[in-house]
């Protein structure tokens, strides 16, 4: 049997943003009368000792390695997540760095598939990937992306609501070539990463770009993520998105993003003056439901005006969070009370995205691609793949 390199348990325990006592809890050690569960991992790592298979597989699971991994000849490098444009705290970054790093693992995984996929049938680079500087201006930047797109702002407004809307925004930016994923925790809720430390993430690759925009925030917040992060790859500028817009890029792509969903004239209609902050959401909710838009872009926009002050902007952006995030612990505890729920299908194919279902169905019958690679590029076990494509018709 081949044997374990300590240093893989040592690398992969503090990956995953875990110490000697919190992994020993999670992978079923117990103390003995000689020694705590954490020293005996701590002597584990030391190699003192062969951990068995039954242990192996306990903390592929707990440190979400897969068990291949232990029998690496030495640790992997660390996970390139591009440029990070995030603004966080430290102790924030760290707490978020295993999770942010497992789902950057799993999304670049499945975009280098896709590549390879696409390579094999000649795809074309996609002419916008890297097209425009920053010093272009925002202006220019946001024409060239709704121009790229073909975007219509009455026709976004015009549906039904703002998941609707970001389902035809979807639909402009896959039919160019660029798959965008709703991906927000690691298989499961309570693996949830909170949106203050990733909301979005954008692979400029000339031939196969993905955005991924992380579903646990709001839906309508998830246009405006969409098109930030496709402001990314318009820069040619891979990387993670989330915390303050503080960056000069984050403040970019945002200033880009919001100009194509509220322009600046539209701001007027508005007016805050002497009235209290409980009538100012909910004329910012007004507001923004008729445009389907989120109620926190609205306010920024307004903050940048000049129509609200630093902390007034504050109280009422967190006023907002507070009630979503009241209402989807009050929607889950309801899902919980009723029978039945979303179909898994419909859920899956949700966040996956027509433009890579399409891409996994047409290799599959053409049989560029097997059963079990396809389950890997989309996330599923082999013997799903076929009823999950199934429906995937342009």
């Amino acid at each position: 049997m081949t044997q374990v390199n300590p240093a893989i348990l040592t690398w992969s325990r503090e990956s995953a943003g875990l110490s000697l006592g919190e992994a020993a809890v999670r992978i079923g050690l117990r103390d003995t009368k000689r020694s705590s569960a954490a020293d005996r991992l701590a002597a584990l790592e030391a190699g003192q000792g062969e951990p068995t298979r039954a242990t192996l597989l306990r903390m592929a699971k707990a440190y979400r390695r897969p068990l291949l991994t232990f029998y690496l000849p030495t640790p992997p490098p660390l996970a390139d997540r591009g440029e990070d444009f995030r603004t966080l705290p430290e102790d924030q970054r760290a707490e978020s760095a295993a999770a942010v790093d497992a789902l950057l693992r799993d999304v670049r995984g499945r975009q280098s598939a896709v590549r390879a996929l696409l390579d094999d049938e000649e795809a074309g680079a996609i002419p916008f990937v890297g097209s425009i500087r920053m010093d272009a201006g925002v202006a220019s930047a946001a024409d060239a992306l709704g121009t790229a797109i073909g975007f219509d702002l009455q026709e976004f407004r015009a549906q039904r609501n703002a998941e609707y809307a970001f389902n035809y925004l979807r639909r402009k930016v896959e039919a160019t070539g660029v798959f965008v994923l709703l991906m927000g925790n690691l298989g499961s809720h309570h693996s949830a990463i909170d949106v203050g430390v990733f909301r979005g993430l954008a692979l400029a690759d000339d031939v196969a770009p993905f955005v991924v925009i992380n579903d646990q925030d709001a839906k309508a917040a998830w246009s405006f993520t969409l098109l930030h992060e496709l402001a990314h790859i318009l820069l040619g500028a891979t990387g993670i998105s989330g915390g303050a817009l503080e960056s000069r890029i984050e403040r970019f792509c945002n200033d880009v993003a919001s100009r194509l969903l509220l322009p600046a004239a539209e701001l007027a209609a508005i007016d805050l003056k002497g009235v209290d902050q409980a009538t100012a959401q909910r004329l910012i909710s007004e507001f923004s439901q008729v445009r389907n838009i989120s109620r926190a872009l609205v306010a920024y926009r307004l903050r940048l005006a000049g129509e609200l002050s630093e902390d007034r902007w504050r109280a009422v952006s967190g006023a907002f969070r507070e009630e979503y995030l009241r209402e989807r612990a009050e929607r889950r505890e309801r899902g919980r009370e009723t029978e039945g729920g979303p179909n898994y299908y419909v859920v899956k194919r949700q966040r996956l995205g027509l433009a890579l279902l399409q891409l996994v169905r047409r290799t599959l019958e053409d049989g560029a691609l097997t059963p079990t690679k396809a389950g890997k590029i989309l996330g599923v076990r082999p013997r799903n793949v076929e009823s999950l494509v199934a429906e995937a018709v342009g």
